[in-house]
């Protein structure tokens, strides 16, 4: 079994590791580079670097290295916000992008070093929470160069050009309270999913029209939706009753989001399940949180879970390194 180093960032507790699948855990102090109560709303962890992890902050965006066990402040022009999500080139890792709170998107070519603000248009106020942020950036592993955001409350964005020029998505979008987004490829069909507050929607032609999917559930609120790690057929979706809520299910589909099923994680959850993680070096070796800090482990590719001793606060991101 693969060795990991499994982080949780937690809003105001800053990050945590286990370097044990999540039986004990530590918590770096401030002298480590980052302040010891930081809110983490984003982590970035790339294949292609092992023993680092980025995360996102209400002060910018810092790179841990597992080797010197510090954090590193990457400056950018966004460090007066909050960044709410990021993600890597899976063919570069040095090229990152960082959303933000209020909504806004920059890019990295350097690792870091320097920053870009990227020309999108984007709302700058809305209802629920006022002022949008940028919940998930990915790069879409089917078609290279495009670009998918979506914010809450605006709707999905995409860019066809490495985030030169973007298109706003919701035709079909039951709400605009974007939270997740995943995109399948199966056979010569590619569907593009994406989480809001009233249901799970798809797309078969790249995001110009939207159809809810309704789930069997008591709910249809909808967080994060992540493929295993060892390819897109198996799906995990978290499925709760709000943010925070007071209970939820984790569901999975065995046939790249066509049904989907309870997995019946273990015990009473406290909250909506929000996060879910897996690495390609051990994808069998899965976690999820709740919105609140419980944590469940599966070591059998999400067959069967346990529930970790440990609990947290409020969680809002997760990521694995090997270690």
């Amino acid at each position: 079994m693969t060795a990991f180093t499994l982080c949780v960032g937690t809003a105001g507790t800053s990050v945590w590791f286990s370097r044990d699948l999540g039986e004990t855990w530590d918590r770096p102090y401030s002298e480590s580079g980052l302040y010891l109560e930081s809110r983490v709303w984003a982590l970035s962890a790339h294949p292609g670097r092992p023993g680092e992890v980025l995360a996102g902050t209400d002060s910018g965006v810092y790179r841990w290295s597992e080797a010197g066990r510090g954090w590193t402040h990457l400056p950018g022009p966004f460090d007066k916000d909050c960044t709410w999500a990021l993600a890597q080139d899976p063919h570069n890792p040095d090229v990152i992008v960082a959303g933000t709170h209020p909504a806004a998107l920059y890019r990295s070519d350097d690792g870091g070093v320097s920053w870009q603000a990227l020309k999108v248009t984007l709302a700058d106020q809305c209802v629920f929470v006022g002022v949008p942020r940028v919940t998930q950036v990915l790069f879409d592993p089917v078609v290279k160069d495009t670009l998918w955001a979506g914010v809450e409350i605006d709707a999905v964005h995409r860019s066809r050009d490495g985030g030169k020029t973007w298109a706003r998505l919701d035709q079909g979008l039951v709400s605009g309270d974007v939270h997740g987004l995943a995109v399948v490829g199966h056979g010569d069909r590619t569907t593009v999913f994406a989480t809001t507050n009233k249901g799970l929607h798809r797309s078969a032609d790249a995001g110009e029209t939207w159809s809810l999917q309704p789930l069997d559930s008591a709910w249809q609120y909808t967080r994060t939706i992540k493929a295993r790690a060892d390819g897109d057929h198996v799906l995990f979706l978290t499925n709760g009753n709000g943010p925070p809520g007071s209970t939820g299910r984790l569901l999975r589909s065995r046939d790249h989001g066509d049904t989907w099923q309870d997995v019946g994680l273990p015990g009473d959850l406290n909250s909506t399940p929000w996060c879910v993680t897996s690495h390609s070096a051990d994808p069998n070796i899965v976690f999820t949180v709740t919105n609140l800090g419980q944590i469940f482990r599966s070591l059998d590719g999400g067959e069967t879970w346990v529930k970790l001793r440990r609990e947290f606060g409020e969680v809002r991101s997760m990521a694995m390194l090997p270690a």
